[in-house]
């Protein structure tokens, strides 16, 4: 009995994925997350002594290794407690319109995501870019600093009834055109943007665990269609299979003085996992980048640039 109580005790420290002193708050009084997760405090943090955050950093450490009860009854609170009429639900379009972005190469964007619980599904990501929009004076630029610096965390969280939200950006992109699915523009605290899809968390995986790891490919599923024309430079990651990945997107997230401009010596500030390895090369013919079977394989590097895999069908040939 003692070790049930004790472990009930500390089981706000588990709730690290909680987005607001608010939602834990609700979260911490849920009975149905304390039964389904009081065995997981137990099994992994029992010899971790209360206070100065070392539950929380116990819990956190250990993420992945809470039991799929634990992360559902965590889901479904967190979606309960954050059910208030005063927030407006995810912005989802009925019929999503296909849309082709022209001469985007180099140019710079955001993106808002917001997360939310599917009971079907576990979490989704739905996100929404500021391509083509924003600033008329330089198209080049759709995500000027004087409008992005305003679009918060807590503001969004405030507004949405979500999980949580996250600020993706500024990126460039590096083809020259993209022709997928498109919402209609939305505003984000005065910026604008356009619903762009949405990815999904297995059930049972933690919102802590979904940043992308390094040369730690996933799967993307979006429908798309991305052209890279000939004569011009594409920036690849060569995995130890051979494999060709056809960097779609550069991050000024990590390193905020990378430009499209930069790229060419993006080589000698990266450190691949072993068997991968950065080159650049100029395309021979026009490299088309889709997504036949309805996705398609993609991996970042440390700085947050992201690849595209020419593999199952992608390319129309190996660049």
């Amino acid at each position: 009995m003692r070790s049930v109580s004790r472990s009930l005790l500390v089981l706000p420290a588990f709730l690290v994925w909680a987005t607001t002193t608010q939602a834990q708050d609700r979260l911490i009084r849920d009975f149905h997350v304390a039964r389904a997760c009081v065995a997981d405090i137990v099994n992994l943090c029992s010899n971790v002594l209360p206070g100065g955050g070392r539950l929380k950093a116990c819990v956190k450490d250990n993420m992945s290794k809470l039991s799929a009860d634990c992360v559902d009854a965590m889901l479904t609170a967190a979606a309960a407690a954050r059910e208030t009429p005063d927030m407006k639900p995810v912005p989802i379009p009925e019929r999503p319109a296909e849309y082709t972005y022209k001469q985007v190469r180099g140019v710079i964007y955001c993106e808002v995501w917001l997360f939310r619980s599917l009971p079907d599904k576990g979490i989704a990501g739905v996100y929404y870019n500021t391509s083509d929009l924003n600033n008329s004076a330089d198209r080049n630029n759709t995500c000027p600093a004087s409008l992005w610096d305003k679009v918060t965390v807590a503001s969004l969280e405030a507004q949405f009834d979500i999980l949580a939200a996250y600020r993706n950006g500024p990126r460039g992109w590096t083809m020259d055109q993209i022709t997928l699915p498109v919402g209609p523009v939305e505003n984000f605290d005065g910026v604008q943007a356009r619903w762009m899809g949405e990815g999904h968390l297995p059930k049972g995986v933690a919102l802590t665990n979904a940043h992308m790891n390094p040369y730690a490919p996933l799967q993307s599923h979006r429908q798309s269609k991305m052209t890279f024309e000939k004569g011009k430079p594409v920036f690849i990651l060569q995995d130890a299979q051979g494999t060709p990945w056809v960097m779609q997107a550069f991050g000024q997230i990590v390193d905020k003085t990378l430009t499209y401009d930069t790229l060419k010596d993006l080589g000698s500030k990266l450190k691949p996992a072993p068997g991968w390895s950065f080159r650049v090369a100029i395309l021979d013919r026009d490299l088309v980048i889709s997504t036949p079977q309805g996705y398609n394989w993609i991996v970042q590097d440390e700085l947050q640039n992201t690849y595209d895999a020419c593999k199952e069908g992608a390319c129309n040939f190996q660049p």
